[in-house]
């Protein structure tokens, strides 16, 4: 006997979550149509960890946001295989020396990570969002765009670059509800030559799920992003310390406006 999916519960609910829910069933397993997405989520998840970011394609798309010229840079991981294989080699770049010292306050690495598709349809427009919502007291570097790399791979960036301040936007590990996601990770040091000394994940900050319409939208991320940045620099330190104040602002701005 087969249990039906379509109900006015599981069609109300379905429109609340990307979760494989009440999926029904034909005898002791899913139907059909339901296995088919399943496999087609499955390859879509793995193109995306395997298939190799088309520089050229998002050197162009950010050089036209006006920010710079893009600077490309890559890790010591020779390849895709490589770079699942060896995380430690995703962290390290392998040279570093087309990067020229500035007097920036930030520099923005936008990264492949395990999605370059992610990166691929979002980077560029993410990228012009936070550029748009930045204090305007902050000098941004212009943009880096790296491959086979991982999130420490941007504090060699911000140490090269000269820049207290590093923001790695990077292609989150797909799922089988979402193969394009990007995160984006701040570290704020009080000193630039700092990054030299490495530092470990609670020195960072998070934001996650980006990936319009279905996970959070560009503006909503880079207001977040603006707001850990005045904070980190404030601080002085980003990290477990740093919390993101941004829904508090919004909130005071609402009530402000009603009084």
């Amino acid at each position: 006997m087969s249990a039906p999916e379509q109900s006015p519960l599981w069609d109300e609910m379905r429109t609340t979550t990307q979760a494989r829910i009440g999926l029904g069933r034909a005898g002791d397993a899913l139907t059909t149509t339901r296995l088919l997405e399943f496999s087609t989520a499955h390859a879509a998840a793995r193109d995306a960890v395997h298939q190799p970011l088309d520089v050229s394609g998002l050197v162009t798309a950010v050089r036209d946001l006006g920010l710079g010229e893009p600077m490309t840079v890559a890790s010591l991981a020779v390849d895709r295989a490589q770079y699942l294989r060896r995380p430690d080699l995703g962290r390290q770049p392998a040279d570093l020396s087309g990067l020229v010292r500035t007097d920036a306050d930030l520099a923005i690495v936008l990264a492949d990570g395990l999605s370059s598709r992610a990166l691929a349809d979002h980077g560029a427009p993410l990228l012009a969002a936070i550029n748009e919502t930045l204090p305007a007291d902050v000098v941004v570097a212009p943009p880096v765009i790296a491959t086979q790399a991982r999130v420490a791979l941007g504090d060699h960036v911000a140490h090269a670059l000269g820049t207290p301040t590093v923001l790695v936007l990077i292609g989150e590990r797909p799922g089988l509800s979402v193969a394009d996601s990007v995160g984006i990770y701040l570290t704020h040091r009080a000193d630039a030559d700092d990054f030299a000394t490495g530092l470990s994940d609670a020195d960072r900050n998070c934001i996650s799920n980006i990936h319009p319409p279905d996970g959070l939208g560009y503006a909503a991320a880079a207001a977040v992003v603006a707001g850990l940045v005045t904070g980190a620099r404030r601080l002085g330190r980003s990290g477990v310390d740093l919390k993101d104040t941004s829904r508090a602002a919004v909130a005071a701005r609402v009530v402000d406006a009603l009084e």
